[in-house]
């Protein structure tokens, strides 16, 4: 019995002995005869061709991997992302000359023989026997395309992939059985066309359509001669022929092709020297791939698109499977952006901050009624280059949608959801609450939903300056932001249904967990995210109903058949009569209370500034009929820092605040978004007003506050802590020094 040769090849004698059981068994199954257990070599067969009797549709319409185009909600594109970079065309859409170049480098027999070439195998064998090793291969075209479809399937899995290209017995005989069968459902055209649009050839491009655009920047239909020949001759080796990397290497390689078209008389020897004699003219296209090459700053939406067909269930019952719809690609994303609105809150977010400073800015935007993202802007490039600053950190959604670790407290943009709860529950905006600059109440007179104390410390709070004491209805308490009427009004009005109002105007915590009940959320002490309070006073806008945030329009696959794509879903969730009283108290906000600095002087519009313990996050979320827009600023990396005697965007502020630096971006954004053509008011009410009784001289209060926020808080003091919503320091997201219940005593800048 003959043996092998040192370090385990076999010899030239056991090499022929294997390739002409092949070509034994090759005959069988071309000719349909059942094959015995054991080959006359003695090479195993059984069980190589049973469950054979039908071709998988997939072999036949192969699910290729393509690129996925995301447009905006006009059709421009934003980006182009892909696992595989490759566009299916028809055959009619291939040059002559490519498909001439394919067939007479890798099978010129093509035409003339089945799915096996008996001519071609026994050729290959005696090539390799006299050369002692695999010289030349035997493998027809068609075999070829069903390796590839296995392949294909295999995906970037290592183990699929080597299951798939093992050199063994049965995966031969499984594609001699397969390519016979495709041979005889699909015939010679489209299995050519198949080929080339499953074939790799280098440069990251999968099919001929996107290698002729990467490498010449043409469709593959307007190739010549010497490029079609150029491409044909990198399927045998796309890494040792690429042109880009060796010029000389890939010269041959053509000349080669170009020599065998000419033999067997695709082109004629005068056509081939011509061909020949000509330099390889490259125009190289650089592939655009992925978010990071989104037009107009949108990256980061981009982002939240992806990351919504890999989490919605509408998308797939499991990750496996949704993850597979993406990686397949091909898809067309019609999304809600609007290039006007994402220009422009691109232009606001890096208009007060650089990309470089400590802290970051987000702004993200929601067309009330129906819940549409029309923008997310962030001062920080989208990009994985931490040198050029950039970051895949979405700061305006939530962790699972690739935002920070938990959200960031929201401080007094919260206050118009108690106001909100006080009026459903028939307390009118006229209420009055006499109060010292600070106050202790206890957490036992407030109830949780189980309807149980929340707490049973003392709750320590005050306003920003000790001249803010006095007499405030609702409306002046919301435009100056008072922390001591908002304490009391959710007593009155009560801490679950604070709670429940909030969640029913969609806002959440930005890691996904319950929204917690204590007193100091009416001073903003949990933790959001802009997108849910972009949200959430977009219900305010469109009158009490809230719909759920949504990115996608319409979704449609390689062959134009529409995906279903989740809607926004929208609910009430407060009357018309006390959305549109918050309405009218929020106006104060931008005409003469902390917001000035952010209001819009040609149309209605309202909001609220807020400012978390410590100065450690600012905000401005407001909105028009039309439009509601929130901007975040904060220290996006690491242990939260305070705000205080910092410069930010070259300009140094003594102390940031919602109205003085969130504020004027809020207001860019908005001046770009909207149209000044459109401009729909506030539905007008009446709102009932208390007396107002102040014990300090208003002018001089004012002169002291300026156009900041009523933070009393000072870095480093750490004040009554509540367990519950704490945050640990130094988590992105997190407080960092800044209380999770009650920010340090419950004190909270407008």
């Amino acid at each position: 019995m003959p043996k092998k040769r040192s370090g385990g090849g076999l010899t030239t004698t056991q090499q022929a002995a294997k390739f002409l059981g092949v070509a034994a068994l090759s005959g069988a199954v071309l000719a349909g005869i059942a094959l015995p257990a054991a080959g006359a070599l003695g090479l195993a067969a059984k069980g190589t061709v049973e469950g054979f009797d039908e071709i998988p549709s997939n072999l036949k319409t192969p699910p290729l991997s393509q690129r996925t185009t995301i447009q905006d909600r006009d059709g421009g594109t934003i980006a182009t992302v892909y696992s595989r970079d490759r566009t299916v065309v028809p055959l009619k859409d291939i040059s002559p000359y490519m498909q001439a170049a394919i067939i007479a480098i890798e099978d010129s027999r093509f035409y003339e023989h089945g799915a096996v070439d008996l001519k071609g195998i026994l050729r290959a064998m005696n090539r390799n026997v006299q050369a002692g090793g695999a010289a030349q291969g035997a493998s027809t075209l068609t075999q070829q395309y069903v390796k590839n479809v296995f392949v294909e399937e295999a995906g970037d899995d290592p183990e699929k992939v080597a299951e798939a290209t093992q050199q063994t017995l049965g995966r031969k005989v499984r594609e001699l059985k397969y390519a016979i069968q495709v041979e005889e459902e699909l015939g010679k055209k489209k299995i050519l066309e198949n080929y080339l649009n499953i074939t790799f050839f280098g440069q990251q491009a999968y099919g001929v359509e996107a290698a002729s655009k990467r490498y010449f920047s043409k469709p593959a239909k307007d190739l010549k001669l010497e490029e079609a020949a150029l491409l044909a001759g990198l399927v045998q080796s796309p890494s040792r022929y690429d042109p880009v990397n060796d010029l000389e290497e890939a010269t041959k390689r053509r000349n080669t092709v170009l020599a065998r078209m000419a033999a067997v008389k695709d082109i004629s020897q005068a056509e081939a020297d011509k061909a020949m004699e000509t330099p390889i003219k490259l125009k190289v296209s650089r592939p655009k791939n992925g978010c990071i090459t989104a037009v107009s700053g949108s990256g980061f939406f981009c982002d939240y698109v992806r990351k919504t067909i890999l989490t919605d269930p509408a998308f797939g019952k499991t990750d496996e499977d949704r993850a597979k719809l993406w990686n397949l690609g091909g898809l067309t994303i019609r999304t809600t952006l609007d290039p006007r609105a994402q220009k422009a809150a691109n232009e606001a977010a890096t208009a007060k901050v650089n990309k470089d400073d400590k802290f970051a800015a987000s702004v993200v935007q929601v067309q009330p009624g129906n819940g549409k993202i029309l923008s997310m802007g962030q001062s920080r490039p989208y990009g994985l280059d931490q040198k050029q600053n950039e970051t895949v950190l979405n700061l305006a959604v939530s962790n699972k949608m690739g935002g920070s670790t938990y959200g960031f407290q929201v401080g007094s943009t919260f206050k118009p959801f108690t106001a909100a709860a006080a009026l459903e529950k028939g307390i009118t905006p006229a209420t009055s609450f006499s109060t010292d600059w600070k106050m202790t109440l206890k957490e036992r007179d407030f109830r949780n939903c189980a309807g149980s104390p929340a707490g049973y410390a003392d709750w320590p709070l005050q306003n920003e300056l000790e001249s803010e004491k006095g007499t405030w209805d609702m409306t002046s308490a919301l435009g100056k932001s008072i922390n001591t009427y908002f304490a009391l009004l959710e007593q009155k009005a009560g801490l679950c249904e604070t709670v429940e109002m909030a969640k029913k105007v969609g806002y959440e915590r930005g890691d996904g967990k319950k929204v917690g009940e204590y007193p100091s959320i009416t001073l903003g002490g949990e933790v959001s995210t802009p997108l849910s309070m972009a949200g959430a006073y977009a219900a305010f806008a469109n009158r009490g109903t809230y719909c759920t945030p949504i990115a996608i329009e319409s979704i449609k696959d390689p062959q134009g058949k529409k995906i279903p794509v989740p809607k926004t879903s929208c609910s009430r969730a407060m009357s018309e009569k006390t959305a549109d009283t918050i309405n009218q108290m929020l106006k104060g906000v931008v005409e003469d209370g902390t917001g000035t600095q952010a209001g819009l002087s040609d149309r209605d519009n309202a909001g609220k500034t807020g400012t978390t313990n410590d100065r450690k996050d600012a905000w401005f979320v407001g909105y028009t009929p039309n439009l509601s827009t929130a901007v975040w600023v904060g220290d996006d990396v690491g242990e939260k820092s305070s705000m205080f005697g910092v410069t930010i965007g070259g300009q140094y502020y003594d102390k940031v605040c919602g109205g003085c630096l969130p504020g004027p971006i809020w207001r860019i954004a908005m001046t770009g978004a909207l149209d000044a053509a459109e401009t729909p008011g506030f539905n007008p009410v009446a709102v009932p007003r208390g007396k107002e009784k102040e014990d300090k001289d208003k002018d001089k209060r004012d002169r002291d506050r300026g156009d900041e926020d009523r933070d009393d808080a000072k870095p480093g003091d750490d004040g009554n802590r509540f367990p519950g919503t704490e945050l640990p320091d130094g988590v992105i997201g997190g407080p960092g020094g800044g209380g999770g219940r009650g920010q340090d005593g419950g004190q909270n800048g407008p």
